[in-house]
């Protein structure tokens, strides 16, 4: 290796570490805070590195708040719309990808339309609709809007363009029906788009905030960063602690989530970028 390529090489070491520092220092600052009291919380010391190890606050926040509850709200209804998403998109996909039927390239074209309207535009006519059959605080209300995904449909159907067109067609001679060629033959062959979506759709869920907000009102019902923004009283400092710990334990599984499927993540994203 020459002098050119190592000065090359540590340029791209240099780079990549402080662009790796300014990714996990708020999640690091988050966390010294969380385990901090309040007093070193709201003092104009900054430490990097806590002095006191204080859990009082996620006792706090387990014990004297919903977290718990919405906990389980927010992860149920991902959950939920993960798994609606991958079925309704397989579904769909092998239909655009295999099957032949008027208009269906029209049909596919104004699905992906729909990823080109802002979610705001919708949010008054989808909010009283769900009103008007009194679905509000309710799971239905959180989950059904979301139960299709345009992206997981055009995915998953560039990723069954990929495949050779004589697996379908030697299947449908030894008679599988359609059903059986998508979870038998097709969705194991997808596994790696499957996974990328999934994970794609689950975080994309947890994070959700206008549309429960709109729709839950009862603390039982709430997602957790409804939930977390309602911790946070203007009137009483002794929340702010409370409030980062509450943060701290929401972000800790979407991150573990995310460094364990990384690398799915980007096989599934690459597995179909190229037909052929």
């Amino acid at each position: 290796m020459n002098t050119a390529a190592k000065i090359q090489k540590a340029v791209l070491w240099v780079v990549a570490l402080c662009m790796a520092i300014v990714v996990v220092f708020p999640f690091w600052y988050m966390i010294t805070m969380s385990i901090s009291p309040d007093s070193k919380i709201l003092s104009n010391n900054i430490n990097l590195w806590p002095t006191t190890v204080y859990l009082g606050n996620f006792v706090k926040a387990l014990t004297k708040t919903h977290l718990v509850r919405q906990f389980f709200n927010t992860f149920f209804v991902s959950l939920s719309i993960m798994v609606l998403n991958i079925v309704t998109s397989l579904l769909a996909s092998y239909a655009f990808a295999f099957l032949k039927f008027k208009g269906k390239n029209i049909l596919f074209l104004l699905i992906l339309s729909t990823m080109m309207i802002p979610t705001e535009a919708t949010l008054i006519s989808n909010y009283l609709a769900i009103s008007s059959w009194h679905w509000l605080d309710t799971y239905q209300a959180l989950i059904l809007p979301f139960a299709a995904s345009a992206l997981g449909i055009f995915l998953f159907r560039q990723y069954f363009l990929t495949m050779a067109r004589e697996i379908h067609e030697a299947a449908m001679l030894e008679g599988c029906g359609h059903m059986q060629f998508v979870w038998l033959i097709a969705t194991p062959l997808a596994r790696p788009i499957i996974a990328a979506f999934g994970i794609t759709s689950f975080l994309s869920s947890w994070g959700m905030y206008l549309w429960p907000l709109l729709v839950t009102s009862k603390d039982d019902m709430r997602m957790l960063q409804v939930g977390i923004n309602s911790m946070q009283d203007v009137d009483s400092v002794l929340s702010f602690g409370m409030a980062i710990a509450a943060v701290t334990l929401v972000t800790l599984p979407s991150l573990i989530l995310f460094i364990i499927g990384h690398k799915h993540l980007v096989e599934g994203m690459m597995s179909g970028a190229v037909k052929g």
